[in-house]
């Protein structure tokens, strides 16, 4: 099995998943790469890059499976060219070695950005239709030109079946991703204050079986969301107030003035410092959405886990504890 994005959060915890059903696994890894995700595993390592095709069929000899779990998950990128390099450009180089070298499954890790939002509030699916002119990011716009790629190969013939993670919480957050970083802020007391907005948040080793699952029962062409618990975002924070016995944030910031502070931020920090923003005008623009999201269509077809999101939580204070994030 080759896991691309392997050094990753989502693909670490794929690795693992893999390893204890009994698989071998290659890890495809940059070659300036961060492997504490990877620490004391029996993998072996495949330097490579998704930008460079002929890396990628190198690693992709004599695997059974390609689990491409690559990507860049940022919010913001001093060159934004690198974001699609990277998602779009690197799929599809992913997907056209999978097909050259004849592997029997293709696992892609898409995200619920390259799904729709319903507009009566109800929880999406994988049939909600997203227009693409309501993406206010690089990062969202990627991931669904990526989905445009799969559909592609799938017409000729490579079985890809594709998951939709929403926002995962656990262990091996090396990065840490913009999902892990609501814990560290917290953990750090850098949140004082709280946006009206809500998320689906799910463990995130439930979403690395749910990516074994899909291996094994997911249906080539179909997508399967893989979420957990739909909250608020003040639920959450005080779910972590309970967890890290910290006070979780009174103060509700209006959206006006976190659109003021994000357009401020992004100009100063992000294009004069080129510095990632503390929140850009993407993540503004869409705060005033409950992005909840439906998991049914994976719990009945590959009888993907629901574990609680409070153990995924306390799994990832504990990480960011021990390896002294906060």
């Amino acid at each position: 099995m080759l896991v691309t994005g392997a050094t990753g959060f989502i693909g670490s915890n794929v690795v693992r998943a893999l390893l204890k059903e009994g698989f071998q696994v290659r890890a495809l890894v940059r070659a300036n790469s961060n492997r504490l995700g990877l620490h004391g595993l029996p993998v072996e390592e495949a330097v490579g890059d998704l930008r460079d095709r002929e890396s990628l069929r190198r690693a992709l000899k004599g695997c059974q499976a390609l689990f491409h779990v690559g990507a860049m998950y940022v919010f913001w990128c001093a060159n934004r060219r690198e974001i699609y390099e990277s998602n779009v450009a690197g799929t599809r180089n992913a997907l056209q070695a999978a097909l050259e070298e004849g592997v029997e499954k293709v696992v892609h890790t898409s995200s619920i950005a390259a799904i729709g939002l319903d507009s009566n509030g109800t929880p999406a699916s994988e049939n909600t239709r997203l227009d693409p002119r309501v993406l206010t990011d690089d990062y969202h716009i990627s991931k669904f030109l990526a989905e445009q790629e799969v559909a592609e190969f799938v017409k000729k013939g490579l079985p890809v079946v594709i998951v939709n993670p929403s926002a995962p919480m656990g262990p091996w957050d090396v990065k840490p991703t913009p999902t892990g970083r609501i814990v560290v802020d917290f953990m750090k007391g850098r949140l004082p204050a709280y946006i009206d907005t809500g998320l689906n948040v799910v463990d995130v080793e439930d979403v690395a079986m749910g990516h074994l699952l899909a291996f094994h029962k997911g249906r080539a062409g179909e997508r399967y969301i893989l979420g957990g618990r739909n909250v608020t975002l003040l639920e959450l924070l005080r779910l972590l107030a309970q967890i890290t016995g910290r006070r979780a944030p009174s103060i509700k910031v209006p959206l006006w003035l976190l659109m003021v502070m994000a357009y401020a931020d992004q100009s100063l920090r992000g294009d004069l410092l080129r510095k990632p923003p503390l929140i850009t005008v993407g993540v503004a623009k869409r705060a005033d959405q409950r992005r909840w999201f439906s998991s049914n269509k994976a719990i009945a077809e590959l009888g993907f886990p629901q574990s609680p999101i409070e153990s995924a939580l306390e799994k990832s204070v504990r990480w960011f504890r021990e390896y002294g994030y906060a």
